[in-house]
């Protein structure tokens, strides 16, 4: 009976979180059949088992952390089929590290094998349906709370469970009251993630913060004239036109080494029901402004719906930030490791401001640059910040490197 191994959902991720099963013991799977629900540091995907056969066996419950290489599922010998051995009308586009196959998906049940004469109808195997997709903000629910959704009976179309099934459960448990104050939150997932990757970048990197005020009003008035493309994408634009003339920025330390990148990855800061995360543009510096705008609200969108790959939050090389959003001036951003820079824009709003030697009201907000002062000193931090800024307050004046 051969054992599917949880494989790496990622770049150099260890473990994975089961949040539910799509299949049950019993169960009769196909090559490629997602039979489990797994979320990484990453995202949350589907798993699906290069084994076609019976599940003899599930390892691990809902809520329950895996390391990469631990048994997930059995498949029993009765139906057993090798992996890779699949008729073409049963292959499958699921693209998972080690394995896969090259065609569209088309699932097909297989036929269950006719139960022998002699053996007593009772014995026969009842596959359990599979669940109907269930809402993220559900999930999270139930796993905050420790409940098992597979184990929960669904009130939604084809048994799906919903957010009032959660809440009838927790409502039936009895949980005494705790004589002292506080909760304890797992740090772990996401979050256990982030924590690593800002307790690195605080050991490991030198940072060092400068920042400057901005005349937007004409910033805003390209806005304006361009309809299609957001402030984030204007300033991920002259970021990437800032970097190819301070390439220092837009590289990382390897051991004794620092590697100047030739190209931008962009990351850029997206707030979600799981947190904080970071999705990335590839190959930002080869985009317009308008194809940034559609790329950053693409990303946007996908990371708040839970469906980022992990392959769409690494690789970054450069981050920007909009702190503004959150009706803040500014912030001493943590870099994100192993990047060496992070650009944030704050909050945009009236301030007197001298234009001509008179006094006006005028649009201001701060721009702040963090910086690893080991791949360059202030002169090329402020050389940066001052580029991205006057293009910032003269965008007229950036277009001759459009």
């Amino acid at each position: 009976m051969p054992d599917f191994l949880l494989p790496d959902l990622g770049e150099g991720l260890t473990e994975g979180e089961i949040v539910t099963w799509l299949v049950s013991v019993g169960d009769e799977v196909s090559v490629d059949q997602p039979v489990v629900e797994v979320e990484t540091a990453k995202a949350v995907v589907e798993v699906p088992c290069p084994y076609a056969g019976v599940v003899t066996a599930t390892h691990g419950r809902a809520g329950e952390s895996l390391a990469v290489g631990s048994v997930l599922l059995t498949v029993g010998a009765e139906g057993f089929q090798e992996p890779g051995v699949v008729v073409p009308e049963q292959g499958s586009g699921n693209v998972l590290i080690g394995y896969g196959t090259s065609e569209a998906p088309r699932r097909k049940r297989r036929r269950a094998r006719a139960a022998a004469p002699a053996a007593p109808a009772a014995t026969t195997a009842v596959a359990t349906p599979k669940p109907g997709v269930i809402s993220p903000l559900v999930r999270k629910l139930a796993r905050d709370n420790g409940i098992d959704v597979g184990a929960l009976t669904g009130s939604g179309p084809g048994g799906v469970v919903r957010r009032h099934d959660v809440e009838r459960e927790l409502a039936r448990r009895v949980v005494p009251e705790k004589t002292t104050g506080g909760r304890r939150i797992p740090l772990k997932g996401l979050r256990k993630t982030v924590a690593d990757k800002l307790s690195a970048s605080r050991r490991e990197i030198p940072e060092a913060t400068v920042w400057v005020d901005v005349d937007a009003t004409d910033f805003l008035a390209a806005r304006a004239a361009l309809k299609d493309v957001g402030l984030l994408a204007l300033l991920a634009r002259f970021t990437v036109l800032g970097l190819k003339k301070f390439p220092e920025l837009n590289s990382r330390v390897e051991g004794d080494e620092i590697v100047v990148l030739d190209h931008v990855n962009l990351g850029f800061a997206a707030q979600t029901d799981r947190g904080l995360v970071v999705p990335v543009v590839k190959d930002a510096q080869d985009l317009t402004a308008s194809e940034l705008s559609a790329a950053l609200a693409d990303r946007t969108a996908a990371a708040r719906a839970g469906r980022l790959s992990p392959a769409d939050l690494t690789g970054g090389t450069f981050t920007v930030n909009n702190y503004g959003v959150f009706g803040v001036d500014g912030s001493a951003a943590i870099i994100n490791h192993p990047e060496a820079a992070i650009l944030g824009m704050g909050r945009i709003i009236d301030r007197p401001w001298v234009v001509d030697g008179q006094l006006a009201v005028r649009k201001v907000c701060e721009l702040t640059l963090a910086f690893d002062h080991r791949v360059c000193d202030g002169g090329v931090a402020g050389g940066f910040l001052r580029y991205v800024a006057d293009c910032v307050e003269s965008p007229v004046s950036a277009l001759s490197d459009l």
